[in-house]
């Protein structure tokens, strides 16, 4: 099957696989569907750029690819084969390496053949089979849901990006292909994939600055997942292009006459909204079509950054601009490398117009993104490498996300959060520009800056002024962010971040700071358990152990600790499995007396919650139950919850320990006389007895009494008994009473 690589391309002999999928292109294709090509007219394309040596062997991958393939066909009844040739087609209109387009041939002879990874690599080159393995789905692994298979497979090609992202480009022309053949599937079948293309691959052909593969993947998304719609959309675009022909004909020439008159040597083009942006866009914002102003637009092409400048000028001076619609992505470009001015004026008649100005270098970028790399592969000088750096700098952050995430869901959904950012930029005090999604909080912009200064910030300066971590940022803020070494992420900060990147980083915090607590709780329980049952000084043995983890299925007994740390298992079911069958263990004789309670310091952190329903505090006589996943949760002795059969077999006596740190939550209620003052005055009360007020609530019980609840922090009985004491001597209190 072989061929030298500087063989001419051979013609296809009749009997040959290759003679029976070498049809031309039919005529009735469905709208919007894309007809099927000779393997000679991608050959025909792939001389333009690329040497002969190359083309020959794009077409020795394309009889590979078709005696592989053979006698299988898709779902519309075509032969299979013509898929990979239309996937080759589109990667060659974007000019990519002709081992870019073998790998399009061939990216589904591994997942749909009995073709090994390591056949590919022997006929064409390790790079070739490194990229369709990327691009291949995990078919020969078992998985719990089809969510579950979909996030790994997703996952791997995303991994295999970051190696090489070519994977990706390979994978996005497969999906638009897909996507223009979409009609031969079952309409609930192309409504699951119209859906996933709009929120995985589309957005992804956007970050990495793909426009043309982006708005089309789209606009047949939206043609699939909403049909009708779709064609009522289209419909009223071409009515309202018949309309408004002779008002875009006078804006087109007083434009082009314009320019003529102060020397601008300028492409003028007209460009018709996306239909799923006037779609997306009236869904949003509530509107009827007739109701938006930018269904239509002009696009002018320079040949400098500066003719760009003078332009825009010119548009300014030729029609009124509309406050607040002008965006100058020259300056910042987009994280995507985009990069545009983009003004919106008043029209003849008030019919506003959108105008967009570009270099034509720009243009094309905005085509092709990142794949404008492989144009300038022969040495030409591109402005394009900040956008290469831009998504390089992305993938290097979806490795981080990826290392750090504890499954591939989690990663699914914090690339799905990275994929959607609706951009605004912040200042450092160094004058550093960061860009982050709309919406993004102080911690988001801390983690932007390092993973360090997101761990430890504490608060920030925001224009100078002081704010806290949950605070919004705005286009054009400066912020300057406070950290202290002692600080570290805590659990709240998951309710307000938005990038990926905090909260992959907060999650990874969370989860490695939790097991090892768990850690060490579950050894002071085990230690305990084995204590009562064997004494103070008892050892299991190794065997025992080693066994005891084989029947739990865990690999080692760090992981077992942790286990009972969580409350996922028993302590005492655990020792007693470690200690059967010892020499001397009698029916009923196995516990030891001089067993104690587990003593609880303050310091376990996430393992020891504190029961909400009583608030305990030190002093008090305590008890506490396992919850699966949390660890202990510690009630009052007398708490009514404890009362609940369920929790007998989970109990574990607890006490204080003698020297306990931290602050506690203790709820107390007041009944107060309806007079001015009564709540500062209490407050204050409160202040100057060095505690601090956690939650207010008031609610009325007369016209003359009401009480209110405090939920106030205390270091110990002793400090909420001196508290109470003290607010009970204020005139205005009539009673009170702890929660």
């Amino acid at each position: 099957m072989a061929s030298p690589d500087n063989a001419p391309v051979p013609a296809p002999t009749p009997d040959s696989p290759a003679e029976k999928y070498a049809c031309s292109a039919v005529d009735d294709t469905p709208e919007g569907e894309q007809p099927r090509y000779l393997i000679s007219d991608l050959c025909h394309d792939l001389e333009d750029y690329l040497d002969s040596a190359q083309v020959a062997e794009v077409y020795r991958a394309y009889l590979f690819g078709a005696q592989a393939h053979e006698g299988q066909k898709r779902v519309s009844g075509e032969p299979y084969i013509f898929h990979p040739i239309a996937v080759a087609r589109i990667l060659c209109g974007m000019r990519m390496d002709y081992k870019s387009i073998i790998a399009a041939l061939l990216h589904d002879v591994i997942e749909d053949t009995p073709t090994l990874k390591e056949q590919l690599a022997e006929d064409f080159g390790e790079e070739v089979a490194e990229l369709v393995d990327g691009v291949s789905k995990l078919t020969h692994l078992s998985f719990n849901s089809k969510a579950e298979q979909q996030a790994e497979n997703f996952r791997k090609m995303m991994l295999a990006m970051v190696k090489d992202i070519r994977v990706i480009l390979i994978k996005l022309a497969d999906r638009l292909h897909n996507m223009r053949t979409l009609g031969a599937m079952r309409p609930d079948k192309r409504r699951r994939i119209a859906r996933e293309t709009m929120d995985i691959y589309a957005p992804i052909a956007n970050r990495l600055g793909i426009y043309s593969m982006r708005h089309e993947l789209l606009d047949l998304s939206v043609r699939h997942a909403w049909p009708m719609r779709y064609r009522a959309l289209k419909r009223a675009c071409r009515e309202v292009i018949g309309n408004r022909k002779e008002i875009f004909n006078t804006i087109e020439t007083a434009i082009r006459d314009r320019l003529s008159e102060v020397e601008i040597d300028a492409d003028v083009r007209y460009r018709t909204k996306n239909i799923h942006s006037i779609y997306r866009k009236m869904k949003e914002k509530r509107l009827s079509f007739h109701q938006l102003t930018d269904v239509f637009g002009v696009r002018i092409l320079t040949h400098s950054v500066d003719d760009c400048y003078r332009v825009l000028g010119v548009m300014h001076n030729l029609y009124k601009p509309i406050p607040g619609r002008f965006k100058d992505y020259l300056a910042i470009p987009k994280a995507n490398g985009y990069q545009s001015l983009h003004t919106s004026l008043f029209g003849p008649h008030g019919v506003p117009i959108e105008v967009q100005i570009r270099t034509h270098e720009m243009e094309r970028f905005a085509n092709s993104g990142i794949a404008a790399h492989w144009l300038y592969k022969k040495g030409e000088e591109s402005s394009n490498e900040s956008a290469q750096t831009r998504a390089l700098e992305w993938l290097k952050g979806l490795l981080e996300m990826q290392q750090r995430a504890g499954s591939s869901l989690e990663f699914l959904e914090n690339v799905k959060v990275d994929l959607f950012p609706d951009e605004i930029y912040v200042f450092t005090p160094k004058g550093d520009i960061k860009k982050l999604p709309r919406h993004a909080t102080v911690v988001d912009f801390a983690y932007a800056v390092h993973t360090d200064i997101g761990n430890t910030c504490v608060a920030a300066r925001i224009d100078r002024r002081m704010s806290p971590l949950s605070t919004r940022l705005f286009n054009g803020q400066m912020v300057e962010i406070i950290t202290s070494e002692h600080s570290r992420p805590h659990p709240s900060w998951l309710n307000y971040v938005v990038t990926a990147k905090a909260r992959t980083n907060i999650r990874h915090f969370l989860k490695s700071l939790q097991q090892d607590e768990a850690r060490d709780l579950g050894e002071r329980l085990l230690s305990q358990a084995l204590a009562q049952l064997r004494g103070k000084d008892f050892q299991p043995e190794a065997r025992r152990m080693t066994a005891l983890l084989e029947q739990y299925g865990l690999d080692s007994e760090e992981a077992l600790l942790t286990e009972i740390g969580l409350g996922n298992r028993t302590a005492t079911l655990v020792a007693k499995a470690l200690v059967e069958d010892e020499p001397g263990e009698e029916e009923g004789a196995s516990l030891d007396p001089s067993g104690k309670p587990l003593p609880i310091k303050g310091t376990e952190g996430m393992v020891v919650s504190y029961a909400k329903c009583c608030r305990p505090v030190p002093g008090d006589p305590i008890v506490a139950h396992f919850s699966q996943g949390r660890g202990l949760v510690v009630h009052r002795l007398n708490c009514k919850n404890m009362n609940d059969p369920k929790h007998d077999f989970q109990k574990q006596d607890v006490q204080w320990s003698e020297h306990v740190e931290g602050e506690f939550q203790a709820a107390i209620r007041v009944e107060v006389e309806n007079q001015r003052g009564a709540l500062a005055q209490m407050a204050t009360t409160i202040a100057d007895m060095a505690a601090n007020i956690e939650s207010v609530s008031q609610s009325e019980k007369d016209g003359l009494i009401s009480t209110t609840t405090f939920v106030i922090t205390v270091r110990d009985r002793i400090h909420l008994a001196r508290i109470m004491k003290k607010l009970r001597a204020l005139p205005v209190v009539n009673r009170i009473y702890r929660d």
